[in-house]
């Protein structure tokens, strides 16, 4: 595949009927809905379950989220989606990049960046990140690379 990034963590999504709007193609609430799905099988592979947020009282709450909307999806594509760390302060912040890409043709059809910030669960304000999620998270970081490659890019 043509990731924009090297070693991405993947999973793949199949497009429900469901997930198709009026347009005949898959409605953007879908494509943010996979946002979070890689995101949480991605956190819960590098060791950090939702009970241990939760047992932590510590989330990582959106603060901004950046879609490139590419290429349209339809009913039963098979699309890989990746996303990667690119930024971890391991006190606050940190940042996901993802990229979804049609199988069948190798399409990019999604870019975006996600920006989180640690929170408290019973209050909802900032707090610094727990050890365990520096421990799991900071490792898990790509090292820094040039801004461009960050860009979105249609590939055909």
């Amino acid at each position: 595949m043509p990731w924009l990034l090297p070693t991405p963590f993947l999973c793949t999504w199949r497009v429900t009927p469901e997930q198709i709007d009026h347009y005949q193609h898959v409605n953007n609430v879908a494509y943010v809905s996979q946002l979070e799905v890689i995101s949480w099988k991605h956190s819960t592979h590098l060791g950090l379950t939702i009970e241990q947020y939760q047992a932590l009282d510590s989330g990582m709450a959106i603060i901004r989220h950046e879609i490139n909307y590419l290429a349209a999806a339809h009913v039963n594509d098979v699309i890989d989606c990746a996303t990667w760390i690119v930024q971890c302060d391991n006190k606050l912040k940190l940042a996901r990049q993802f990229q979804f890409i049609r199988r069948s043709d190798q399409l990019t059809l999604l870019t975006a960046r996600t920006e989180f910030v640690c929170i408290a669960l019973s209050t909802g304000k900032p707090k610094r990140m727990p050890k365990e999620f520096a421990n799991a998270y900071g490792p898990a970081t790509l090292p820094s690379l040039p801004q461009a490659t960050m860009s979105p890019v249609a590939t055909t």
